[in-house]
């Protein structure tokens, strides 16, 4: 995969988890209960003690992230990409602790925060892929350089 493709997709997939997070956001604060095909879930995932940290909201601090990943998305160089994987990978391991949650303490999974999980799931691989490839093609480059010789 070119790093074209990948930041293509990460693209992609940053927006739509901006569209569930934006979504789960609106809800919360008109006070709606989220769409949910699957049982009542995503409403008591929605009204539980673990869908607000220090008082936030779970979906704004999803929001925020995904806000943050698709801004360093438009920037160039190395620290971008990395602060994007880093982004990614806080934001997966924050994901897999609501999972967690969600399935031995609620005892109820949202349909939505499965969706939003594996959007960062992907973003994370993805984006972890893209940091990697880079290293590896500029030690290529590295080695392909023949260090100049002074004349004997």
């Amino acid at each position: 995969m070119s790093d074209r493709v990948l930041h293509r997709a990460l693209l992609v997939l940053s927006l739509i988890g901006i569209g569930i997070a934006g979504y789960l956001t609106y809800v919360h604060y008109r006070g709606f209960d989220p769409v949910c095909a699957v049982g009542h879930g995503c409403e008591k995932v929605q009204d539980s003690e673990w869908a607000k940290l220090a008082g936030v909201p779970v979906p704004l601090l999803g929001l925020i992230g995904y806000v943050g990943i698709l801004a360093s998305l438009f920037v160039r160089g190395e620290l971008a990409r990395m602060a994007t994987a880093g982004m990614a990978i806080i934001g997966f391991a924050f994901s897999m602790y609501l999972t967690y949650r969600e399935i031995f303490t609620i005892e109820a999974i949202c349909q939505w925060c499965v969706g939003s999980a594996v959007v960062m799931t992907l973003i994370a691989i993805l984006s972890t892929i893209r940091v990697l490839r880079v290293d590896d093609e500029a030690y290529a480059s590295d080695l392909a350089v023949e260090p100049e010789h002074e004349p004997v």
